[in-house]
């Protein structure tokens, strides 16, 4: 019998039915071994990277010892080396940890207040553009800072700033706008406005590169259809570009609630000096310090678990009011 045909059995009568076929299972190629193979290659990145670490995690509950090697530090000692909970109690109790928190927290909502928003109007903007070589342009010149480090991008902020040689001091001084140059990167005033300034000027571009997308997958009919029943260019924003990439806002905005607690320390630290750590010293910082600058790797290790567990957290919670609120959720 053929094996391109279904069996089947009626009234104990073997009959076939030529119309539906069997699924013959296809033979691998070599095209097919090889995306399996580039496909592996993640899960390793991610087991290496990810998960493998997720043992060291161990030391947040071992006690202080003055091991100067990470390995060492993670299998020192026996049973009796566990602290339980005692690296936690300590960091909570730390006279410093109220204002690491106030910094962390304050910096990252207003963050979210203004760097959030920006990308999303930016790529509205955007897609209203007529000329296709200004948009262009306009792309490639915001999206450049983005493949700049922040060492030398923020370097850059560094010298413009200077108290003596900046070029936003001596400008500000010979238009009349202020009598003499200020201390721009000691004054713990402007480190806020610095952080939010700088991280808005080299992620607007890059940041609005999905929402780009999203705004270009609406189908043009409906604007169509919207102009001829008289919208104008803002009601079609209001209308049909925005409910159309609320799901895409939704996702970055709960994303961006579970990382109210991340600074990013290379961003932080172009800037941070003695004169302003009353206002830059964050929790990423916090750990770094106490993690390679002091080698007290069980003590980092427990603020870097807790500032893990509170964003888990944040991103459940973001992710239930949301559901709530809008009926859209990234689960």
């Amino acid at each position: 019998m053929s094996e391109n045909v279904t069996v089947k059995r009626i009234n104990g009568e073997i009959l076939t039915d030529p119309s539906i076929k069997l699924n013959k299972r296809r033979t691998w190629t070599k095209n097919d071994w090889i995306l399996l193979l580039m496909a592996s290659l993640s899960i390793v990145f991610l087991a290496v990277f990810a998960y493998a670490p997720l043992y060291g995690l161990i030391l947040a509950f071992k006690k202080d010892h003055e091991t100067k090697n990470i390995l060492s530090a993670i299998v020192y000692g026996s049973w009796g080396s566990y602290g339980g909970l005692e690296q936690f109690r300590t960091f909570l109790t730390d006279p410093e940890f109220g204002n690491i928190m106030a910094n962390t927290l304050g910096l990252n909502i207003l963050q979210l207040m203004i760097n959030f928003p920006a990308p999303i109007v930016f790529a509205i903007l955007m897609s209203e553009l007529i000329s296709d070589k200004f948009k262009k342009t306009v792309q490639t010149i915001t999206f450049f800072p983005h493949f700049i480090s922040w060492v030398i991008f923020g370097g850059l902020f560094l010298s413009l700033l200077d108290y003596d040689t900046g070029i936003v001091n001596t400008l500000f001084v010979k238009v009349g706008l202020i009598k003499e140059p200020v201390d721009i990167l000691g004054g713990e005033d402007y480190f806020w406005p610095i952080i939010i300034i700088t991280s808005l000027l080299k992620g607007l571009g890059w940041g609005s590169i999905i929402y780009v997308a999203a705004i270009s997958g609406i189908p043009s009919e409906l604007y169509e259809a919207a102009k001829i029943d008289g919208a104008n260019r803002w009601h079609k924003i209001r209308y049909i570009t925005v409910p159309s990439i609320a799901p895409t806002i939704t996702l970055f905005f709960i994303l961006s609630i579970s990382g109210l607690l991340n600074n990013g320390i290379d961003h932080i630290w172009v800037f941070q000096n003695a004169n302003n750590i009353g206002r830059s010293e964050v929790l990423d910082t916090f750990i770094y310090k106490y993690g390679l600058g002091m080698s007290n790797y069980a003590y980092a290790t427990a603020v870097g678990l807790f500032k893990s567990v509170i964003s888990v957290i944040l991103l459940v919670s973001g992710n239930f009011v949301c559901k709530k609120l809008s009926g859209r959720g990234i689960y």
